[in-house]
């Protein structure tokens, strides 16, 4: 509104310059030479301008459209004033629950190390049972083995025997002496049999 007024006061004040020209030259035919010039006409069309723009009152429209804007820029302001602050609530309610979420997950962290723990332990119990009764078996299984393998020694020993023992009676037995253990034998038979 200043701009406006400060502008109207230096037209009137070049209009009265103007005309004191005028009435110093007191003559008509440098009027006439003054109304020719393009200049001249541009000055007087925006004095009549202004002087319309006075009389509809166009400097209170433009200023109260002016003050509705900076009443509609204060309210956009206030607004988000208020917008900031709740989302400084809002953040400040997420950083709340993320301390709670990560609070909650360092304990279920301490609750699975606490369970992998429990879990090793009993495998490792677990593991050493099975160790052991694998090893019982093993030793049952060598030991077994031993058995048996004394038992085919046994056996290979007497075969061997045996067999030897034929080889030396062979050798030894002539077939006389044969004969007479065979008669021998069926004759000591039914007194072994009754």
């Amino acid at each position: 509104m200043w701009a406006f007024r400060v502008a109207v006061s230096a037209l009137a004040t070049g209009l009265v310059i103007f005309l004191l020209v005028i009435h110093r030259n007191d003559s008509m035919q440098s009027l006439i030479e003054l109304l020719r010039e393009s200049e001249v006409w541009v000055a007087i069309g925006l004095i009549v301008l202004l002087l319309a723009f006075l009389y509809l009152r166009v400097p209170r429209m433009v200023a109260k459209m002016l003050d509705d804007r900076a009443s509609a820029i204060a309210g956009e302001l206030n607004e988000a004033r208020r917008l900031r602050e709740e989302a400084a609530a809002v953040l400040a309610g997420y950083a709340q629950k993320a301390a709670q979420a990560e609070t909650e997950a360092a304990k279920i962290v301490a609750n699975a190390k606490e369970e992998a723990e429990r879990f090793a332990k009993e495998t490792r119990a677990q593991l050493r049972q099975q160790i052991e009764r694998r090893a019982q078996m093993a030793r049952d299984k060598i030991e077994q083995a031993e058995h048996a393998a004394l038992e085919e020694i046994r056996a290979l020993a007497a075969d061997k025997a045996t067999a030897a023992a034929e080889k030396l009676i062979a050798k030894r037995l002539d077939e006389g002496r044969a004969d007479k253990l065979v008669q021998d034998s069926i004759k000591e038979l039914p007194e072994k049999l009754n």
